[in-house]
This record gives structure tokens, C-alpha cells and sequence, in this order.
């Protein structure tokens, strides 16, 4: 591996979900070791051999430079609710400590019905003091946008919506029509330049995912560029994938909003005894160290997958 300098150790994890998640039932990926600690390289499969280097730059920046010093100790966090029924949704938040719940809606086969039924537990679970945003990745055209996250408000008040269509211009004419905040995921991580994305129309708030932006400092090179309140996310990472979102929100200046961490708690096991999982509604700044890989090992086909897709992107 060309680009793979400093790389002492490569590890395939696999890991099921406790609910069906981004289409997945079973989450793997590659840990790799260096001079500075552990790495994460786990890009979904549907990002390209280019979009994919940038994953392996943020798992080499941690596993081989280490990150920047904190100028926090911990970061709020909030729970993450899967498109699930409301009795397991309220049961979730309940069981979380969070005081802040992003809520996925918009799941195929489902009805709008479904998704306030949802997103009522979840406030009935939180009580009126807590936070709740929602995530429709990129569903909808702009009318379904303003009529959905109307309703949504009305039921329960929105923090936020996140990538509620797919394009900026969309986003910029849904903000047009509604009070709601509008969260961009999706138009930055996928965009070709996320440095130079035009998000001026189209955005209230940045959300940050340390893998498919390129590392923790090119996440905050991103959020300086952009100059608007930023929340940090998880791309459903172990927990040393978290780790390097915790070293993020713990970087950032200023952090407005809970973050979208808690996503260890989606998975029947962590590649680490001791996971990066939420207490009173926070994440601990701390390295991780996974100790528990031969318990979790890949299917050999997966392992063979993955150690294929690492050399293509180090090529």
C-alpha cells in the first residue's frame, strides 16, 4: 500500500445492527494501527474509489499523525432513533440519558402517519425540554419538504431538519418556505470540493462527518470555510471510528448543538470491551483501543473485500 506509510496493523471488523440502519443489517469495516493509535476506514459501499480516499485519509490521520489538542473534555450527544415503531422509539430515547433525539423519517414503505407517530413518542420520551431533529436523507422533492417538516413542527417543534432534498437549489427554496432550520449532510460530504460548496442559500447549519471530509482537520478546515454553526455526526462507525468525531467536536470552537455520536448504541457489540457510549447525555474525549478483534472477525469473503477496496484506495 503506497500510501499506507506508518500503517503497522490492519484488522476487518463485522458488526450486526440491532435495526435495520442506512439499509444495513451488518456494519463492517477496517481498523488500522500506527504510531499514533487506531483508525477507522469504513466507507459505505456505495462511495467510488475517489470519494473512498478520503475515508482512508481521515483512518491514516488517526492512526498515524493523532489529532488536535481538545478544548473540551466531553461533548453532549444525542440519541439516534432508527425508522422503528413508537414504542420502540420511546423505549430507545428513554434508555439514552440524551436530551436531544435525532429522529429518521422518510424510510421507504412507510407513511408520513408513521413517521409523526414516531417522532410524538419521542417527545413524549424526552418531555418538553428536549431537542428533537430530524433526518429525511434527502427524500423528498420540495413540496413533500414543506408540507412533512410542518407537520413534524407542529407535532413536537423541530430543532432542525436534516438534507430534507438532495440538491443545494432545493434546500435553498425549502428555506425560502419555511422557520424550520434546514442541516446540510449530504451536499457537503458528497460534494466534489466540500471547501468550496456554496451553501449560502441553502443551509443554517453544517453537519460534520470526520471520514467523508478527509480527517479531523480537514472537518474544521470545512466549518471554517463555512462560517455557519456546525453539528458533529457519525458515519456508523465503531467506536474507534466515534473517536475521531468526539477529537472533532472536541476541536471545533464552538459547538452550538448536541452531537450525532451516540451511534455505537445501534450495533449488538463494539470492537472495544470498554465502547464510546453515552453517559448523562455525553461522550468522554478519549482514545480507544479495540481489544475485542478476534471475537468480532469478518466472514472471509468480507475480509477479502475490504483488504481489496484498502489497497485500491492506497494505490
Amino acid at each position: 500500500m503506497a500510501d499506507a506509510a506508518g500503517i503497522d496493523a490492519v484488522h476487518v471488523y463485522s458488526v450486526p445492527m440491532r435495526t435495520r440502519f442506512r439499509g444495513i443489517d451488518v456494519r463492517d469495516g477496517v481498523l488500522v494501527h500506527g504510531p499514533a493509535g487506531w483508525g477507522e476506514f469504513s466507507p459505505f459501499w456505495d462511495y467510488g474509489v475517489a470519494e473512498s480516499r478520503r475515508w482512508w485519509a481521515a483512518a491514516r490521520e488517526a492512526a498515524v499523525e493523532g489529532w488536535p489538542e481538545p478544548v473540551r473534555a466531553e461533548v453532549p450527544v444525542n440519541v439516534t432513533v432508527p425508522a422503528v415503531d413508537p414504542e420502540r422509539a420511546h423505549a430507545i430515547v428513554a434508555a439514552s440519558g440524551c436530551r436531544t433525539a435525532k429522529v429518521k423519517v422518510a424510510e421507504p414503505g412507510q407513511t408520513r402517519a408513521d413517521d409523526v407517530a414516531r417522532v410524538e413518542a419521542v417527545r413524549a420520551a424526552l418531555g418538553p425540554s428536549g431537542a428533537i431533529r430530524v433526518d429525511a436523507n434527502a427524500a423528498w422533492d420540495v413540496d413533500t419538504a414543506v408540507a412533512r417538516i410542518r407537520e413534524l413542527d407542529a407535532a413536537v417543534g423541530l430543532e432542525y431538519v436534516e438534507q430534507p432534498c438532495a440538491t443545494l437549489a432545493e434546500l435553498a427554496a425549502l428555506r425560502r418556505r419555511l422557520d424550520v432550520r434546514i442541516a446540510v449532510d449530504e451536499g457537503v460530504r458528497r460534494s466534489a470540493d466540500p471547501l468550496r460548496v456554496d451553501l449560502r442559500e441553502a443551509a443554517d447549519v453544517v453537519v460534520l462527518k470526520v471520514q467523508p471530509l478527509g480527517g479531523v482537520r480537514a472537518a474544521l478546515r470545512v466549518a471554517e470555510a463555512h462560517g455557519l454553526p456546525c453539528v458533529v455526526s457519525s458515519a456508523l462507525e465503531s467506536s474507534v471510528g466515534i473517536a475521531a468525531g468526539v477529537a472533532l467536536a472536541a476541536a471545533l470552537p464552538e459547538l452550538p448543538f448536541a452531537c450525532g455520536l451516540a451511534t455505537v448504541a445501534l450495533f449488538t457489540d463494539d470492537v472495544a470491551t470498554d465502547p464510546l457510549l453515552p453517559v448523562d447525555g455525553a461522550l468522554p474525549v478519549r482514545t480507544v483501543v479495540p481489544d475485542r478483534l478476534t471475537a468480532l472477525p469478518a466472514p472471509a469473503e468480507v475480509d477479502a473485500r475490504w483488504r481489496a477496496r484498502l489497497q485500491e484506495v492506497t494505490a
